[in-house]
């Protein structure tokens, strides 16, 4: 099976089994996704649903969450990890989107980047997730599976190069659908730490390119 030919059956399947998805973060506008993506950076989204509520209730807009010092946003994400950095980073966050970008979370990559603590990665996930952009947030788990079922080659041994080659690959159309899609295949069954081969509905079609496959 080629290449091209593995990407249409995975995204067939897909395409027909799960349809409509999105981040299983838990959010209500831009403000808390941008929020709640910056902290899930290495934490399981399990915990970042557990501390968010309180944390969104105490700064709801970035104005609020600007006016905190960051010993007080520390206490109410202590339990995610690196809280230290991600505090300081969301209140510094919250101070430029207030003074550069009038209290609203920008729209453009490069803008999006600018903000303390968001990199590429982040930026793509508020992109598509809020603003319905063909972008690919290449995490962990995407980067994990997509060399496991050889939808990249073993150059694409960043996660830039990663999503320059699935971008090559999946139509525009599914991009947004596809980093969930790759993510949550790689959180639930092709794991990190034994991968549920004998459950994965594309065992037959997988190279099972274990070598190499985590993200260093």
């Amino acid at each position: 099976m080629t290449r091209k030919e593995r990407y249409e059956y995975i995204l067939a399947y897909f395409r027909k089994e799960m349809p409509i998805t999105t981040t299983e973060l838990q959010f209500t506008t831009a403000f808390e996704l941008i929020v709640a993506t910056l902290l899930s950076a290495q934490c399981t989204d399990k915990r970042i649903n557990q501390v968010t509520p309180e944390l969104f209730a105490a700064y709801p807009t970035p104005l609020a969450m600007s006016q905190a010092e960051v010993y007080e946003v520390f206490e109410y994400i202590r339990s995610v990890s690196y809280p230290n950095a991600k505090a300081k980073h969301l209140v510094e966050m919250a101070k430029m989107l207030v003074e550069q970008f009038n209290g609203e979370v920008p729209e453009k990559r490069e803008d999006l980047m600018k903000l303390p603590g968001v990199g590429r990665k982040t930026a793509n996930v508020v992109q598509a997730v809020w603003f319905g952009k063909a972008t690919m947030a290449v995490d962990t788990h995407v980067y994990r599976v997509s060399h496991r079922m050889g939808l990249v080659p073993k150059t694409a041994n960043t996660p830039l190069k990663v999503e320059e080659t699935l971008y090559k690959y999946i139509p525009e159309e599914d991009v947004p659908n596809a980093h969930h899609w790759l993510l949550l295949h790689g959180r639930y069954v092709c794991i990190s730490r034994n991968p549920q081969c004998a459950k994965c509905v594309f065992d037959k079609i997988c190279p099972k390119l274990l070598e190499d496959s985590k993200l260093e």
